[in-house]
């Protein structure tokens, strides 16, 4: 292939990949405010008119957003690359890094600074000016910042020297270099499962342990009955920065934990806040964790693989308005290569989507129906239309836009999905009762 035929390809599919989200986001925001005015037959009874307007008043001003990024994003995209964006930042780094590894771990920082500062302005507005008007945002400006700081801080500590060792085996590691590269990233990827959830969680949010004697002792009948263990049932201060709820489990092996949003604590019963973590736990039973982590380290070695191709076709870079550095085994260009392939990656991927999706809803249903086995279905149902209506999740997407994105089914869907689940436990128990 020559540049100027990868110049095309990559137009191309970012055309086609910026027209079909433009597409699926304006069908979306249609369908949402075509429904606006009816609340759905199914939840007339619990969510109220009122409610199911601001879900979708919420859905259209997050898609609509969404929309800016979209553009902005795609802007910047061609503003970087094929009109010389990365090469004129290259070139004003060599004279003062030279053309080593300074020069390259420089390249990567100057690239995070910049389109961090970029993606800023857009990200305050969705907290301080989106969320707070549907009355989700708790955070504080000074705490915004002070969130930043420490990501900023943590990622230089613990990304650098990833970068370093990457960017050391690309150059001087051989033709397989890409295969060491993927063994140290998966063994980072596994090493932060273990400390993210001691080290780095506390470091943003207070975790205390659960204290409620008798939600506790639920929830550990609940973990007995199907096998599972963890460190810790803990309640994290969700609420300092945000009013949406959740629980989700952090961690792995042994150190897995349980965690629940104080603001899940508070709006669910103890019934329900059992269903839900039932439905987590279903997770781990059905090894959708294993299986979702495997297929991450089976796709990141296929991408190195490619990028062990890529980083030594000149039409790779030229192609994207990149003139690579000629200089002894072209180690040099290992970081620009690791930026290109970054950016152009989601590009030829994102017509995949479709497939992830329908894998993750397929876990959901799973999960579902573990929960629903091992606690009374009606009360996960009752969590979720709750969590629906805390969430402001909208009732009515857009079919085509939820099956090209949603990772969870939609709401009518997944309650249907259960009630069909607790009818056949109400027949499975008539029988052998008869």
């Amino acid at each position: 292939m020559d540049s100027f035929a990868f110049s095309v390809l990559f137009i191309v599919f970012l055309s086609l990949s910026l027209g079909c989200r433009f597409w699926l986001a304006s069908r979306q925001i249609r369908h949402v405010q075509q429904h606006r005015n009816a609340v759905p037959p199914q939840f007339a009874e619990k969510i109220t008119l009122e409610s199911h307007q601001k879900a979708a008043d919420y859905t259209v001003a997050k898609a609509k957003l969404g929309l800016i990024d979209l553009f902005m994003g795609a802007a910047v995209l061609l503003a970087l690359t094929l009109f010389g964006g990365l090469q004129w930042l290259s070139a004003h780094l060599i004279p003062l890094l030279g053309v080593g590894m300074s020069y390259q771990i420089g390249l990567l920082v100057s690239f995070t600074v910049i389109t961090s500062l970029i993606d800023l302005p857009l990200d305050y507005y969705r907290q301080f000016v989106l969320e707070e008007k549907f009355g989700f945002n708790k955070m504080s400006v000074r705490l915004y910042f002070t969130d930043m700081i420490k990501n900023t801080l943590i990622g230089a500590v613990i990304g650098l020297p990833l970068c370093w060792i990457v960017l050391k085996l690309m150059g001087s590691a051989g033709d397989l270099w890409w295969l060491y590269a993927w063994l140290v990233w998966s063994g980072f990827q596994l090493l932060m499962m273990v400390l993210y959830p001691t080290f780095i969680a506390p470091l943003f949010n207070k975790f205390k342990p659960l204290e409620d004697d008798s939600l506790k002792n639920r929830i550990e009948g609940l973990m007995q009955r199907t096998g599972f263990a963890s460190k810790g049932l803990f309640i994290m201060d969700g609420s300092k920065r945000s009013a949406h709820g959740n629980a989700y489990f952090s961690g792995f092996g042994a150190s897995k934990r349980i965690v629940f949003f104080d603001t899940l604590i508070e709006r669910l019963a103890p019934q329900e806040i059992e269903a839900v973590l039932a439905h987590e736990l279903g997770h781990f039973k059905k090894k959708h964790i294993i299986k979702r982590i495997a297929l991450i380290f089976i796709l990141s070695l296929g991408f190195l693989a490619l990028l062990g191709y890529l980083k030594q076709q000149i039409w790779f870079y030229t192609g994207l308005g990149v003139e690579p550095i000629i200089i002894g085994n072209g180690s040099s260009n290992d970081a620009m290569a690791l930026l290109l392939f970054m950016l152009t990656l989601p590009l030829f991927t994102f017509f995949f989507s479709p497939i992830s999706a329908i894998s993750s809803r397929k876990h959901e249903f799973e999960a579902d129906e573990f929960a629903a086995h091992h606690t009374n279905a009606n009360d996960l149902v009752s969590a979720l239309v709750k969590m629906y209506d805390d969430n402001a999740s909208t009732l009515t997407p857009d079919p085509l836009h939820s099956t090209f994105y949603d990772s969870h089914p939609s709401a009518s869907v997944r309650i249907a999905h259960l009630k069909q689940q607790l009818s056949l436990s109400i027949n499975s128990g008539t029988q052998q009762h008869a």
